[in-house]
């Protein structure tokens, strides 16, 4: 069946300023920026990934994932997180074209390639995608594009027709009889496209079922996300919404936020539904005006922190700063706010006060899970992905 998926994908990022208050956020009172010097940014981080190499024993076992009691803790490829070492290594080196980065984002990626087959987990659009999609985005190889399509078909049999949304977790069955985190809005763009490679609408349509899903039961009347929502296998009834990851089950964990964001600017891209955009800027608008967002606009991990000793989540503001700066091509009239939105995030990011020297990684205080008691307050591998996307972004920008 022939079906056309309307794709367009501007590129950019930006900068602001650094403090410890809670204030509230708008437009007006958002920080005075300047022109990011992206080119630069960009440079130096290339510079330290090509050094770090040396630094990281290549051990499929042990691909980077964060810092734990001052050494380099690495993960298997079953981790959710496998792919975003190589990922970021694709994307550094579309940027230089340095063969040395090339030569091993093709070292990692070939440690996680196995993983396209991997039935148990819904996370194989951070796993294949954000290797092999950049790769083949770069390079524009076939094999690249074979190896997610096939990650994209195997993610599809996690599909249930009557809850019309793929599965997330098979943990904890004595919690949940099928569960669907808001992190998945992240793996449909590995569903869209395998939808394009295939020309096979049946792929469409799950990820389009997932996201309408999402949309309609995960989200209050303010528009921030609950983390878990629980539905029955057979009616597709909801039985439960939990927030796993947040302070509270009603409470808004920062990352969910930045994941419906980023992830509803993605499914708006390929479809144009404008539920879906209208969804991605209430979510826009939750994030960067709520008042618990501190000055610098680093969220604490969980947006009913009022506890300025809490940790912070920079991973939360490098997903919500790229999803932005894909958001902010969509919606001319609110670009430039936007714009400076993620401007101010990311130029705080690349302060001092979040800059890290430590292989492989250049920012720190990002949060993986208080309540799971794990990387609290520490550099993690997917803020480094999201973070050098941004940047990828804004400099793309620039030069439109």
């Amino acid at each position: 069946m022939k079906f056309t998926l309307v794709f367009s994908f501007t590129l950019f990022f930006l900068t602001a300023c650094d403090s410890n208050k809670l204030a509230t956020k708008s437009i007006e009172n958002a920080p005075n920026t300047q022109r990011v010097p992206t080119n630069q940014i960009l440079n130096d981080l290339s510079e330290k990934a090509i050094a770090d190499l040396a630094l990281i024993e290549i051990d499929s076992t042990e691909i980077p994932r964060t810092i734990e009691n001052g050494k380099l803790k690495g993960t298997k490829s079953k981790s959710w997180t496998s792919g975003f070492y190589p990922g970021l290594l694709w994307q550094l080196y579309g940027y230089t074209r340095n063969e040395k980065l090339k030569e091993a984002a093709v070292t990692w990626s070939n440690f996680i390639e196995k993983e396209k087959w991997d039935d148990g987990t819904h996370d194989l659009g951070f796993k294949i995608y954000c290797p092999f999609g950049n790769a083949y985005k770069i390079t524009n190889e076939d094999r690249y594009k074979q190896i997610y399509t096939t990650a994209g078909k195997t993610l599809c049999t996690r599909y249930n027709t009557n809850v019309k949304a793929i599965r997330s977790w098979d943990h904890h069955e004595h919690l949940w009889k099928f569960p669907v985190i808001i992190d998945n809005m992240m793996n449909l763009e590995l569903v869209f496209e395998t939808a394009i490679s295939t020309d096979d609408s049946t792929y469409y349509k799950i990820a389009d079922h997932h996201a309408t899903t999402t949309l309609k039961n995960h989200f209050r009347d303010d528009y921030s996300s609950y983390h878990v929502v629980d539905y029955d296998t057979e009616t597709g009834a909801i039985v439960n919404r939990h927030t796993h990851q947040g302070k509270e089950h009603e409470s808004a964990w920062s990352r969910g936020q930045a994941w419906g964001l980023y992830g509803f600017t993605v499914a708006y891209r390929y479809t144009k539904n404008e539920l879906y955009l209208d969804q991605a800027k209430r979510i826009a608008e939750y994030i960067y005006t709520h008042p618990n967002l501190p000055e610098d606009l680093i969220p604490y991990w969980d947006y009913d922190v009022t506890d300025v000793s809490e940790p912070r989540d920079v991973s939360a503001a490098a997903v919500a700063a790229s999803g932005l700066l894909e958001l902010q091509h969509y919606v001319p009239q609110e670009s430039s706010k936007y714009i400076k939105w993620a401007e101010g995030t990311l130029k705080s990011i690349a302060s001092e006060k979040y800059k890290l020297e430590t292989a492989p990684f250049f920012i720190k205080h990002s949060t993986g899970s208080v309540p799971g008691e794990f990387e609290i307050d520490s550099p993690i591998i997917y803020a480094e992905y999201y973070y050098t996307e941004a940047l990828i972004r804004l400099n793309e920008y620039y030069k439109s």
